[in-house]
């Protein structure tokens, strides 16, 4: 496993946006972090109930099988971009809109289960994808929705923003059952 993956992507790697996913990710070899994630997360997802698993914290707001296929949705995007410039390829990779991904992915008429085999299996994907990487490959730049960003980068954007929506879901939507 590279040592590269160890070290926290510079601030130039990355637009500012995704600066509150990188800042989520404590330090320390990526892979492994992502593992011990997918375990915490799964277990998490294992508590919540197939009727709880369709909960809004607002009327307006993802319920939250539409928030872990958002999660779902957006690591397979980023996974494909670290593929892409792993790879070297050079073509300038779009952005997504993720409201429509949720508004037609239907994640809310599928069972429950099924979502948490899918974000297992999407992470087990990436995780072996990440794990292939050598050195040179972690470095390797590109751009994505018009800005410069590195292989590692996107890695540890992997793991801040899962990081980020299972805090939403810990703080909105579970806490907000646990004091209704």
């Amino acid at each position: 496993m590279s040592d590269i993956a160890a070290v926290r992507p510079a601030p130039n790697e990355y637009a500012p946006f995704y600066a509150k996913y990188v800042e989520r990710v404590p330090d320390g070899n990526l892979p492994r972090l992502l593992q011990a994630q997918t375990d915490e997360t799964l277990n998490l997802l294992a508590s919540i109930t197939d009727q709880q698993s369709l909960d809004r914290y607002a009327p307006d707001k993802w319920s939250i099988k539409e928030l872990l296929g958002h999660i779902i949705d957006a690591e397979r995007v980023f996974s494909y971009r670290a593929l892409r410039i792993a790879r070297g390829d050079r073509t300038p990779l779009p952005g997504f809109n993720q409201e429509p991904y949720v508004e037609n992915g239907g994640f809310d008429r599928r069972a429950w289960s099924d979502l948490i085999d899918e974000y297992s299996a999407v992470r087990q994907s990436t995780l072996l994808l990440l794990r292939s990487f050598d050195d040179a490959a972690w470095e390797r730049r590109g751009t994505a929705s018009d800005n410069e960003i590195s292989v590692r980068a996107v890695g540890y954007i992997i793991a801040g923003h899962d990081r980020h929506h299972i805090a939403i879901l810990r703080e909105r939507y579970l806490n907000a059952e646990q004091t209704a």
